[in-house]
């Protein structure tokens, strides 16, 4: 028997009744505190309104941030940024999003580079943003078959996702605008 077999292991159910943020990790639970930095949360609402704006017209879609996932009934991960089309849920996300976005800080990088990386490639999630606020940049993976294929790196240009449901884009020069001119 390995050391992590002697830690208990939760459920939705047990997530459920939880004060304050949590992800739920293959049944081990995960401190979303203390909240991020200012910038990264600007950040991460500048492109939901990106996103937002460009799906105006189209009712099958929504922009959210920071809504569980519910993978399975052991792992609820809590994306900073999601597009999602037809969910049939309002209590949590069901599906797969068509496109999820983290914001990269010291403490989450290892996993989001890695760990959420794995988990998001494997369910299908259409596109994957990694933002790393400190460099101004955004690294673009969408889903080839069943592996990710990096689109890019992003500062100043526009990125168009045309295998979403509703047509959307990101405009970088509009998100990261107003830090350049702080910096």
């Amino acid at each position: 028997m390995g050391a992590l077999d002697y830690l208990p292991s939760y459920t939705y159910a047990d997530y459920k009744e939880w004060e304050g943020k949590w992800e739920l990790h293959a049944g081990f639970p995960i401190s979303m505190s203390p909240s991020p930095m200012i910038n990264h949360q600007a950040i991460a609402y500048a492109i939901a309104r990106e996103l937002g704006n460009s799906i105006e017209d189209c009712d099958r879609c929504l922009v959210l941030g920071e809504e569980d996932w519910k993978i399975d009934d052991s792992t609820i991960l809590k994306p900073d940024v999601v597009l999602i089309c037809n969910e049939p849920n309002d209590s949590y996300i069901t599906k797969a999003p068509e496109i999820i976005v983290e914001v990269i800080s010291k403490s989450t990088a290892k996993r989001d580079e890695n760990y959420k990386f794995e988990i998001y490639e494997k369910e299908k999630v259409k596109y994957y943003i990694i933002v790393y606020p400190d460099d101004l940049k955004a690294k673009i993976y969408k889903l080839d078959g069943k592996k990710y294929d990096k689109q890019g790196d992003f500062s100043y240009e526009s990125y168009e996702f045309e295998e979403t449901l509703c047509k959307t884009n990101i405009n970088f020069a509009n998100v990261f605008k107003r830090f350049r001119k702080q910096s």
